[in-house]
């Protein structure tokens, strides 16, 4: 994170902390933020868990608890009790999410002390609650709150019995990952999530978006507009050109992976899908190829008869926009929340 300093000194004492300094462009008094009640917090309310505490709240971890796998490590579900936090008998207490970072990466570490850095600190309706942390020895861990729809890349690319998601939810779906992404970016600390794509937007039992996983989130303190990165890290196909070519990173570097899950949500086909089609490569290019062709034919058939031909086209003309090369002229994050809800009352 830039401007940051070590989250820990090394000593126990110190690390078994629940309030400790995340960097200069976090000390402040707690301040309210727009977009949904956000704010950040100056003491953070962190619980610290000890690895055996989560190891009895997944049963040792077992096997039938694993509920993801990324290159960080593993997601497994366990049960915590609701006042205390302490571990829980299967379906009593509340389910939590316990990512397990990979003790032998260093990229795991770092992108662990990223998420406490950020998410420590961070209280929005739309962003991932964080319950807690270990770093027991070698072995580094979160606590989240659990997600019981899992992500919107699995209900819109994963075959399985779940039914598929409408119009008017897929459209509620994106709104809500809007303001989570408009409050990082009016943080005066101008927070960059460098990874938003389908699988890092969670689902609550109500289909409300969390956007997960800041492992790769940048700060940009003071009045900095852009950081230089010498090692480009996200996920091909989400990336914005300025950066995947040069490394600059900008805070709009995030709308147009913004832009590029819009085009799914309207689509339901994935970034390497659209390769296999024949259409255009380039997602700039391929939605153009939209507006220039029949758009109701590249309408999700999922979703056709639910949303109105102008609708479609507002979206059509919206991702767009996010898409622009030029990350300067590109719409902020708070006007392509604005565009999306006047989109949510397009019915005809």
């Amino acid at each position: 994170m830039t401007g940051s300093v070590p989250l820990f000194s090394g000593s126990s004492d110190i690390r078994r902390k629940s309030q400790f300094s995340v960097g200069e462009s976090f000390e402040r008094e707690c301040s309210p933020l727009p977009f949904s009640g956000g704010q950040i917090l100056k003491w953070p309310e962190l619980k610290v868990f000890s690895f055996e505490e989560l190891k009895s709240a997944t049963g040792n971890f077992k096997s039938d608890r694993l509920v993801g796998e990324g290159g960080f490590g593993r997601v497994y579900k366990g049960w915590l009790d609701e006042n205390t936090l302490t571990p829980a008998k299967p379906g009593s207490g509340v389910e939590v999410a316990i990512k397990m970072f990979k003790p032998e990466s260093k990229q795991g570490f770092a992108q662990w002390q990223s998420e406490v850095n950020f998410l420590g600190r961070l209280s929005h309706p739309n962003v991932i609650k964080l319950l807690g942390y270990c770093w027991d020895e070698d072995q580094f861990l979160l606590v989240y709150e659990f997600m019981p729809n899992r992500s919107l890349d699995y209900h819109l690319f994963e075959t399985g019995n779940h039914e598929p998601l409408s119009w008017n939810t897929r459209l509620k779906i994106i709104i809500g990952a809007a303001r989570g992404l408009a409050f990082l970016h009016a943080n005066e600390n101008k927070i960059i999530l460098r990874d938003f794509k389908t699988s890092n937007i969670l689902l609550d039992e109500n289909y409300n978006a969390k956007i997960a996983d800041f492992g790769l989130a940048k700060g940009l303190p003071g009045e900095q507009s852009h950081v230089n990165t010498t090692r480009v890290m996200g996920t091909f196909g989400y990336l914005a050109p300025e950066y995947a070519s040069k490394g600059n990173l900008y805070v709009k570097s995030d709308v147009y992976g913004f832009g590029v899950v819009l085009l799914e949500i309207l689509t339901g086909m994935g970034r390497f899908e659209a390769r296999r089609t024949g259409q255009p490569k380039n997602p700039v290019e391929w939605t153009a190829f939209f507006l220039e062709n029949e758009l109701n034919s590249m309408i999700d058939c999922r979703i056709k008869d639910q949303i109105s031909p102008m609708a479609a086209l507002e979206s059509a003309r919206l991702i767009m926009k996010c898409l622009v090369h030029d990350p300067q002229q590109r719409p902020s994050m708070e006007q392509v929340l604005q565009g999306l809800e006047a989109i949510q009352y397009i019915h005809s």
